[in-house]
């Protein structure tokens, strides 16, 4: 039996069709082949089209047909997605403004008004954290200055929900989405309601509220004939990207740790606590497999600015080329410059406010950069430098918190292709990492799996996971390393 996932990234859209009986994905497709472009209207906006997603998910779909897989028999879809976006559509679920994805910084004052006028106290024992950046600090924003859209709002969804809505035509979002929209009561396991009275947001415009696992919708027919798909699938499966990443791992237990370095970089540590920083650097979200017997949550820090960093990079060597240059370049130059860039520090704090310092800005960019000495080859090698430390200072906060653990689990993928960047990383966080060879779509897919039903339990869905490799830290590199953060930590330039 074949099952659809779908990861709708902010800089891609992946999907992967898995074939449940083999345990193994048969055929994986990204669209578009550049990264998608992020519309800033003004500084520190982030926005994507809506309409622009579902029709690459449609291309998508049509490049898994090609590659000859018939599209009836896929049985049902799962859908992975980027956090804390808002989309907000009128009553035919037509989208009324472009969404304000995760990164978008323009609702920070909204979140802290919000924080103030509930309590500090109510939000952190509550919400486990602060509205912050977060979906309802988005819808506030859109309320208090675009009065008109507001008006015309009849769903409000998180990027993932409106792709499965397209597919179902029917509105519903998850628990856990609502967590990662700062919309959930962890005490008492319901929609925020309160929260929502206190910033004037309606709640009837949130939809219905379904389980990560199970049958959510059927496909409509109309989208079923037009995708080519049967009549009977279901959306089976939802979740965000961070907790369909530790899913993907099979990182599912307290004390379990998941990384991963797309567009952002996350840790991401499972707990059976309602923790939460109160300092809202680190954010706690219902985990993909909590219930009410088995409390499950994710303890999450996020680095806004990390993989976007390498990208742009990318970008900017491959200003004298046709075509860009291959992150495998970029990963060549990294390994060719020794530990320390030759004094070179690198900031990845350019995409937005950052949580990790209670949502102000921090310096960005490169410092020391001497002419004469440096080469590319030493700027990209301290983007590596720079990204792996903001982690490892995120993780500070986390063990700080209790987040207990030695190992680490990874997709290989995206930085974590890079032999320099292995390094860095489990020598500056002193952790072990363990390396697979999945991804979100893929994950997605066994979710659907397990919705449908086709497991006897999750175990049993990641029974053939294989670790392709491992890696320790070593005592010499520790050191190193350990000198080099406590350098870049100090050249930490916080907002007032």
């Amino acid at each position: 039996m074949k099952f659809l996932g779908i990861d709708l990234g902010s800089s891609s859209i992946k999907l992967s069709v898995f074939d449940a009986e083999k345990g193994t994905e048969v055929v994986a497709v990204t669209v578009p082949e550049n990264e998608m472009e992020i519309q800033a209207p003004k500084f520190g906006w982030a926005e994507q089209d809506p309409e622009l997603w579902w029709s690459y998910v449609k291309q998508g779909l049509s490049g898994i047909a090609q590659k000859g897989i018939n599209l009836k028999e896929i049985q049902a879809i799962g859908i992975a997605y980027q956090m804390h976006g808002l989309v907000v559509t009128d009553e035919h679920l037509k989208p009324i403004r472009p969404s304000i994805i995760w990164c978008d910084s323009r609702a920070v004052e909204a979140g802290r008004e919000a924080f103030d006028k509930y309590g500090p106290e109510k939000c952190l024992q509550e919400l486990l954290g602060s509205p912050g950046n977060f979906t309802a600090s988005k819808l506030k924003w859109v309320r208090e200055q675009e009065p008109d859209v507001y008006q015309k709002i009849r769903h409000i969804m998180l990027p993932g929900d409106f792709i499965a809505a397209r597919l179902t035509r029917v509105p519903q979002t998850s628990q856990s989405g609502l967590s990662e929209a700062a919309l959930w009561n962890f005490p008492e396991g319901r929609l925020a309601t309160e929260l929502l009275e206190s910033m004037g947001l309606d709640a009837e415009l949130v939809p219905e509220i379904v389980p990560n696992f199970g049958k959510q919708a059927t496909i409509h027919p109309e989208v079923a004939a037009e995708l080519g798909l049967n009549n009977d699938v279901s959306v089976t499966y939802r979740a965000g990207d961070q907790p369909n990443n530790a899913f993907s791992l099979n990182v599912l237990e307290p004390g379990e740790i998941a990384t991963t370095a797309g567009t952002s970089a996350v840790v991401y540590s499972v707990s059976d606590e309602n923790v939460y920083d109160k300092e809202s650097r680190i954010n706690t979200f219902l985990h993909v497999n909590n219930s009410e017997k088995a409390r499950r949550n994710g303890v999450m820090l996020c680095i806004n600015g990390s993989g976007i960093s390498y990208q742009w990079l990318r970008k900017l060597l491959s200003a004298a080329t046709s075509e860009p240059v291959s992150y495998e370049f970029l990963n060549q130059q990294a390994a060719s410059v020794g530990p320390g860039s030759e004094q070179l520090l690198f900031y990845p704090f350019g995409n937005g406010v950052e949580r990790i310092f209670q949502n102000k800005k921090a310096n960005s960019g490169i410092e020391n950069l001497n002419f004469n000495l440096h080469k590319p080859a030493h700027i990209v090698r301290a983007a590596c430098e720079g990204i792996v430390f903001a982690m490892n200072y995120g993780f500070e906060v986390m063990k700080d918190l209790g987040v207990q653990g030695n190992t680490i689990k990874a997709g290989k993928a995206n930085l974590f292709l890079s032999p320099t960047f292995r390094e860095i990383f489990v020598n500056t966080t002193q952790t072990n990492l363990k390396l697979y060879n999945t991804s979100g779509a893929e994950g997605a897919a066994r979710g659907a799996a397990c919705g449908f039903g086709y497991y006897q339990n999750m175990n049993e869905a990641f029974s053939n996971l294989k670790v392709v490799e491992s890696l320790e830290p070593e005592s010499h590199l520790i050191e190193q390393y350990a000198e080099l953060y406590q350098i870049w930590k100090q050249g930490i330039k916080i907002e007032k």
